[in-house]
């Protein structure tokens, strides 16, 4: 499962309301939600439990996750607030990976390299399609691991969750410019509800009452009878004649 958002068929014909939700198969939403499963086991490990910092990062991990959940299901009405906090989600995690680093730099432990042996192998197992995504942080080898160890672990895993949102936030994008969002979508369908209801143009035309000239086909734009259909005269605004349509 890719991590680009499942909201992809929003120009569906006939559909104000795109499907929306279900993201919990997005692959964006499960790494984070990884990240927060191995963030509260490494913290209860290994940052004092009433500091401000144990806090901060159990907090930012699980924003992450949330807001990828709640930006899925706002995205059937708004495309705006998905963008919104799908933005907001990748930012979280990007504040926990600076914890994340911090913690290993002060107390002189090694960060790895993107490329080195233990990152590279950290990415196969984790970004193979095929494995379960539920299961990266396996919080049974954070527990055991060594603070190093578990910490580099959760960088690597906040990194893909990071691209993964950058991504589904390219995708999200691409869809708004392309689609539009609900409201554009509520007024498409609105004039095309509108077009079809107006009358025939080529009915026959009945004369003014008020002067006698050609009256033409109109729709109410406000008042109690917006968007019905009425006869206006030709004639206006030197005359305002009208006629029930």
């Amino acid at each position: 499962m890719s991590g680009l958002s499942d909201q992809s068929d929003s120009s569906a014909p006939g559909r104000l309301l795109p499907k929306h939700g279900g993201y919990r198969i997005l692959r964006s939403f499960q790494t984070a939600q990884a990240v927060y499963d191995g963030t509260i086991v490494f913290c209860d490990r290994f940052v004092e439990r009433r500091s401000r910092t144990h806090d901060q990062m159990v907090q930012a991990a699980r924003s992450g996750v949330q807001n990828i959940a709640e930006g899925s299901m706002a995205s059937g009405t708004s495309k705006k607030t998905e963008l919104k906090l799908t933005n907001v989600a990748r930012a979280s995690l990007e504040e926990l990976l600076l914890d994340y680093q911090d913690f290993l730099r002060q107390r002189g432990l090694c960060l790895w390299a993107k490329d080195s042996p233990e990152a590279l192998s950290v990415r196969r197992r984790y970004q193979s399609d095929s494995s379960d995504v539920s299961d990266q942080s396996d919080p049974c080898r954070i527990r055991t691991a060594s603070a190093e160890a578990a910490a580099n672990t959760l960088i690597c895993l906040v990194n893909q969750a990071s691209f993964l949102l950058a991504r589904q936030l390219q995708n999200l994008e691409w869809s708004f410019l392309e689609h539009g969002g609900f409201t554009e979508r509520l007024h498409a369908a609105r004039t095309r509800s509108r077009a079809a209801v107006a009358p025939d143009q080529s009915d026959a035309a009945p004369a003014c009452p008020t002067c006698g000239r050609p009256m033409i086909r109109r729709i109410a734009k406000k008042g109690p009878h917006t968007s019905e259909p009425f006869w206006g005269c030709s004639g206006y605004p030197d005359c305002t004649g009208t006629r029930p349509g």
